[in-house]
C-alpha cells in the first residue's frame, strides 16, 4: 500500500478518532442522501489523506498500522465465514445455488483472466484479486435493491448471490494467497504441493477446533450470556495470531472456516453473535476503507492508466455477465432476470479492505505488481457503485422487472381492523399485506381482495420466502400484545424503528406483567388497544381517505372532520408516514390523508338497510 508523502503533526488519538468520525459519518450521510456510502467514504479519505495531507497513516500509527488492518480484515472475514449457513444455500432457490456453485468458480477465472490479460498484473496478483472479485458487495446491493425496489426473484437472486459468495470470494483470495505463498518460498513442485497441504490442513484444524470449542462452550453454558461476546472476540484474535505464527499467513483462512464451523452449528445465541458482529463489521470495514484511501499517493493513483480503464470496462461488460449467463443457463429463469442480475454486480467496501491488504503483502513476498492491486479495487468499486448506483432503476424499468415504487406496507394479524386499514391503503394505490399465523384470521382479507401471507414473520420460511424489502412499514395489530411487541423489537433493525408500529399495549396493573418502554414499536392512530381499535369500527367508525388540493387544505378538511384522527399521510412525493396522537404533519407534506372516522349518515343507512335485507 503506497502512502501519501504528506507529513502532518496530528496526535495518533485524534487520527484515530479522524477515521472513525470519517467512516461512520460518511455512511450516516450517505443514509440522509440516499447515496451508495462507498462514494462518500472514497471521497473523505482522499481528501484527508493525499489531497490535504491532514492523515497519513503511516506516520500516525507507524508500525501499528500494518496489524491493524490485518485483525479488522481477520473479524471482516471471520464475519463473512458466519453468514455462510449451509442449510440456507440448499433452501434457496436453484438460481442462488447456481450462481454459487457455478457461477462463483467462472467469476474468479474470469476476473483473473481479465486481470492478466488487460490489466496487466502477474498471475499471481490477478489470482490472489481475482477470488475476491468474485464479492458483489452485500452492503452495496441492500440500498441499491430499496432504492430500484425490483421485483422479487431478480432481487432475492442479487441479495442472495452477494450474501452467499461474500466468504466463498474471501476464501478463494485467501487460497490463492497461500498458494503464492508457497510458490515463492517453495524450492520445488513436490516442496510446492507439500508446503500448501501443510498450511490447509493447519489452517482447517485450527479454525475448526476454535468452532467446536467456542459452540461447546457456549451450548454448555461454560459462559455467561453477557461474555460471549467479548470471548468471542478475544479467541478470534488468538486463533489468527495463533495460526500466523506456526505457519506465516494462514490466520485469515482460519478464521474464515471458524465463523463457517461456528455458522453451520445450530447454536442457540447464533443470531445475538451474528447482529453484533455485523455492527462490529461496519465499524471497522468503514475505518480500513478510510485508512487505506488516505494512504493512497498521486503517485500510486498515477497507475490508473488507460489500462485500468480498459479492465473496469471488460469486469462489466465481460467478466461479470458471461459467467452469470452461463451459470443461469438451462435454469427456469426468464432471459430479462438474467440480463439485469448480469449486468449487475457493484462491488463493496469489503472488496477494497481485503484487496488492500492482499497487495500489500503480496508486495511484501517480492510480488512486485502487488502494490498496484489496492489502486485498480478503488477504481473498479468507485466505477460499479457509480454505475449501477445510476443505472439499475432504469435499466430495471426497461425490462419491466421493478415492483411498486409506492412504499408497501405489512400489517401483522387479520382482524377486521388491519383489513380495514389495507382496504384503505389500496384505495390510496399503496402496495400490503396481512401475515398471520392462523389461516382462518386471513380469510375476511382474501375475500376483500388484499394479498395475505400465512405463517409466523419470526419464521425462516418468512425469511426465505418473504420479500421484507418490498414493504417499508410494518404495524403490528395482533390480539396479543407480547408477540407485538416481539414482531417490532425483532424486525425493528430490518425495518428501522421509525417505520414499526403496534396497537398500544393493554395496561397491566402488576409489575409483574408490564413490558419494558423500550421494546416494541411506536402506538399508531387513535393510541387504542387491539379490543378498543375492533369496537370502535363495530360502532360506526371507518378509514377514509381524502385528497388535499390548493381548494381544499388541510385546515379546510380539519373543519369539516372535526372528529377524524389522522392515520397517515401520502406527501406529494409519495412518502408514506404513520402518525401517533402527538404528531402534527405540516400542510405542504400531506398531498393525501388517512383518517380514522364516524361512518358518515348516508353510508351508515345504506348499511344498516344491507343487514336488515341479509337478515
Amino acid at each position: 500500500m503506497a502512502i501519501s508523502e504528506a507529513a502532518t503533526g496530528l496526535a495518533p488519538v485524534l487520527a484515530f478518532s479522524l477515521v472513525g468520525a470519517l467512516g461512520v459519518g460518511s455512511q450516516w450521510l450517505a443514509w440522509r442522501l440516499r447515496l451508495p456510502a462507498i462514494v462518500l467514504m472514497l471521497a473523505a479519505g482522499l481528501i484527508v489523506g493525499p489531497v490535504l495531507g491532514i492523515l497519513n497513516p503511516a506516520e500516525q500509527f507507524g508500525d501499528m498500522l500494518s496489524p491493524m488492518v490485518a485483525i479488522a480484515v481477520a473479524i471482516i472475514l471471520f464475519e463473512g465465514g458466519l453468514t455462510l449457513n449451509f442449510h440456507s444455500l440448499r433452501d434457496a432457490a436453484t438460481g442462488v445455488r447456481r450462481l454459487v456453485i457455478v457461477g462463483a468458480p467462472l467469476g474468479w477465472l474470469a476476473s483473473t483472466l481479465t486481470l492478466h490479460y488487460v490489466a496487466g498484473l502477474s498471475w499471481a496478483s490477478s489470482a490472489v484479486f481475482g477470488g475476491i472479485m468474485i464479492v458483489t458487495g452485500p452492503t452495496v446491493i441492500a440500498p441499491l435493491l430499496r432504492q430500484a425496489k425490483l421485483s422479487k426473484r431478480p432481487a432475492a437472486l442479487l441479495q442472495w448471490e452477494a450474501i452467499v459468495n461474500d466468504p466463498v470470494g474471501a476464501l478463494a483470495a485467501v487460497l490463492a494467497f497461500e498458494v503464492v505463498i508457497v510458490m515463492q518460498t517453495a524450492t520445488g513442485v513436490g516442496h510446492a504441493i507439500q508446503l500448501l497441504a501443510l498450511g490447509i490442513l493447519i489452517a482447517t484444524v485450527l479454525g475448526v477446533a476454535a468452532g467446536w470449542g467456542i459452540v461447546r462452550a457456549f451450548r454448555l453454558a461454560y459462559v455467561p450470556e453477557y461474555m460471549k461476546v467479548p470471548v468471542l472476540f478475544v479467541v478470534l484474535i488468538g486463533v489468527f495470531a495463533l495460526a500466523d505464527s506456526v505457519l506465516h499467513e494462514s490466520g485469515l483462512l482460519t478464521v474464515t472456516i471458524m465463523g463457517l464451523w461456528i455458522a453451520n452449528a445450530d447454536l442457540p445465541s447464533y443470531t445475538e453473535l451474528r447482529r453484533f458482529k455485523e455492527h462490529a463489521t461496519v465499524l471497522l470495514v468503514s475505518g480500513v476503507f478510510i485508512l487505506l484511501a488516505a494512504g493512497m499517493s498521486f503517485d500510486v493513483l498515477a497507475t490508473l492508466d488507460w489500462r485500468a480503464g480498459a479492465f473496469v470496462l471488460a469486469v462489466i461488460l465481460l467478466a461479470r455477465p458471461l459467467p452469470v449467463l452461463a451459470s443461469l443457463a438451462f435454469t427456469d429463469v426468464p432471459w430479462k432476470e438474467r440480463a439485469l442480475v448480469a449486468m449487475t454486480g457493484p462491488r463493496g467496501v469489503v472488496l477494497v479492505a481485503v484487496a488492500g491488504l492482499f497487495g500489500e503483502r503480496l508486495a511484501t513476498l517480492g510480488v512486485e505488481d502487488g502494490a498496484r492491486i489496492a489502486p485498480l479495487a478503488f477504481a473498479l468499486v468507485a466505477a460499479t457503485v457509480v454505475l449501477h448506483g445510476f443505472t439499475l432503476t432504469p435499466l430495471a424499468r426497461a425490462l419491466g422487472l421493478t415492483a411498486s415504487s409506492a412504499p408497501g406496507v405489512m400489517i401483522l394479524g387479520g382482524s377486521r381492523w388491519s383489513v380495514a386499514l389495507a382496504g384503505a391503503l389500496k384505495k390510496m394505490d399503496l402496495p400490503v399485506i396481512i401475515a398471520d399465523p392462523n389461516h382462518g384470521h386471513l380469510r375476511a382479507a382474501r375475500e376483500a381482495g388484499i394479498e395475505t401471507w400465512f405463517g409466523d414473520i419470526l419464521s425462516e420460511a418468512a425469511e426465505h420466502r418473504l420479500e421484507l424489502a418490498a414493504y417499508e412499514k410494518l404495524i403490528c395489530a395482533t390480539d396479543n400484545d407480547a408477540y407485538n411487541t416481539l414482531v417490532a423489537t425483532d424486525l425493528a433493525p430490518e425495518f428501522g424503528r421509525e417505520n414499526v408500529f403496534q396497537l398500544k399495549r393493554v395496561k397491566q396493573t402488576s409489575t409483574r406483567h408490564v413490558l419494558p418502554a423500550t421494546l416494541g414499536g411506536r402506538t399508531i392512530g387513535a393510541d387504542e388497544t387491539y379490543l378498543e381499535a375492533n369496537a370502535r369500527l363495530a360502532d360506526g367508525w371507518e378509514f377514509r381517505v381524502t385528497s388535499l388540493s390548493d381548494e381544499f387544505s388541510l385546515e379546510d378538511w380539519r373543519e369539516t372532520n372535526p372528529e377524524a384522527i389522522l392515520v397517515a399521510t401520502l406527501g406529494p412525493k409519495g412518502t408514506l408516514r404513520f402518525l401517533t396522537t402527538k404528531d402534527t404533519p405540516k400542510p405542504k407534506d400531506v398531498a393525501r390523508l388517512l383518517a380514522y372516522s364516524p361512518m358518515r349518515e348516508e353510508r351508515r343507512d345504506a348499511q344498516a338497510g344491507t343487514s336488515a335485507g341479509q337478515a
